[in-house]
């Protein structure tokens, strides 16, 4: 494990070279980011005077998803923060990777050795088949390369990029020029921990909180330290960000679905979390929530946007931040609303509905939109 640092460095340039051809919310963020030198050195400092621009998955919109070519690509894009998915392999080892099958975004289907390895389990409350990450060892995950998941996107990158480790992950933000936020996600815990045992009774839980820790990840939101290595830990699970509270300092993120589906750790809907006296109980753990956009602003049979709900009220009154999931720029995603424009839908949900963050799979579009309505102001 010493050696991931070098090995993720030598990665970085080699993908890079291929890819470039105290809780508040929006008050604080918008507070004064400081200038250089102290726990920055000579980097520029996160930029925290407008919504947060995060990178979903890296930049997944050109490059496949949860690679380090994704990912640098959106710090070259200008994301704030980049975004992981973190789950564990037969071994024990934390890599980057959202499904907990390998099917739709690796080659593994096309790998006869792994022929046998496809099977059916159960997946937050429904069986699925595949070739689930849990059955891999890291050195067998190496060997697979991914692919893009939507077949309407650019496909010329399919089979070069490898799975990378949370580790690997860490050392790509680390290495930009400049402060670069990470937002990795505890993802499908339950499943985890019921697939894979770490010694001494540990969790994947507190393996991933672990991890953090050692490379100088800490700090309250918004202090010194956070703001010298800033990150956002982010679950779906309830119960695991009220364990993870207990282990760390860092800034935690509830991530809301949609209000039927039932969460994998409690068996309640996202409609009976969201209530007020809910979102009061986890306010004492949580710095924000991170809805799926949907659950926000529901749309209508003819792909229009309907009333909004109170959630990113509810949450202001609490004082948490709001980061909606997912903004894609092609049309087939693009509700009527905003007329096949993007930036449209941006400005709807920074200025009409007032979030706090957007998690987006092409950062350099936010990106854009953002300094274009800055200069606008100016």
């Amino acid at each position: 494990m010493a050696s991931l640092r070098v090995v993720a460095a030598a990665v970085l340039v080699a993908i890079v070279a291929v890819a470039s051809g105290g809780v508040s919310a929006r008050p604080l963020v918008g507070e004064g980011t400081g200038g250089g030198g102290g726990a920055w050195g000579d980097m520029a400092p996160l930029q925290a005077s407008r919504a947060f621009n995060i990178a979903h998955r890296g930049s997944n919109g050109e490059l496949p998803e949860e690679t380090a070519a994704a990912y640098a690509r959106a710090i070259d894009e200008g994301a704030d923060f980049i975004e992981a998915d973190i789950e564990a392999t037969k071994d024990g080892y934390l890599v980057c990777f959202h499904d907990t099958t390998l099917d739709a975004t690796t080659d593994v289907a096309d790998r006869p050795e792994f022929a046998a390895r496809r099977r059916t389990l159960e997946v937050q409350w429904a069986n699925v088949t595949g070739f689930f990450i849990t059955d891999f060892t890291l050195a067998e995950l190496k060997t697979l390369r991914t692919k893009q998941r939507w077949d309407f996107r650019e496909k010329s990158h399919d089979g070069i990029s490898p799975i990378i480790t949370f580790e690997e992950f860490i050392d790509i933000a680390l290495n930009a020029k400049r402060v670069v936020g990470i937002y990795p996600e505890m993802k499908n815990p339950a499943f985890m921990n019921k697939h894979v045992q770490w010694p001494d009774g540990k969790k994947y839980e507190d393996k991933f909180l672990a991890t953090l820790k050692k490379y100088g990840y800490g700090g309250r939101y918004m202090s010194p330290a956070w703001r010298a290595r800033p990150v956002f830990v982010q679950s779906f699970a309830p119960t695991s960000l009220v364990h993870a509270a207990g282990l760390t300092d860092s800034p935690l993120v509830f991530l809301v679905d949609d209000v039927t589906v039932r969460t994998e750790d409690t068996n309640q809907s996202y409609d009976e979390i969201t209530s007020g006296e809910y979102l009061d109980y986890m306010a004492k753990y949580v710095v924000g929530i991170g809805p799926w956009k949907d659950t926000v602003v529901p749309p209508t049979k003819d792909n229009r946007l309907a009333t909004p709900t109170d959630l990113v009220a509810m949450a202001h009154a609490r004082g948490l931040q709001v980061h909606p999931y997912t903004y894609r720029n092609e049309n087939q995603f693009l509700h009527f609303n905003f007329r096949q424009d993007p930036y449209a839908e941006y400005d709807y949900w920074i200025n009409d509905v007032g979030v706090d963050g957007l998690f987006t799979d092409f950062p350099a579009s936010l990106r854009r939109f953002q300094e274009w309505t800055t200069k606008k102001k100016d």
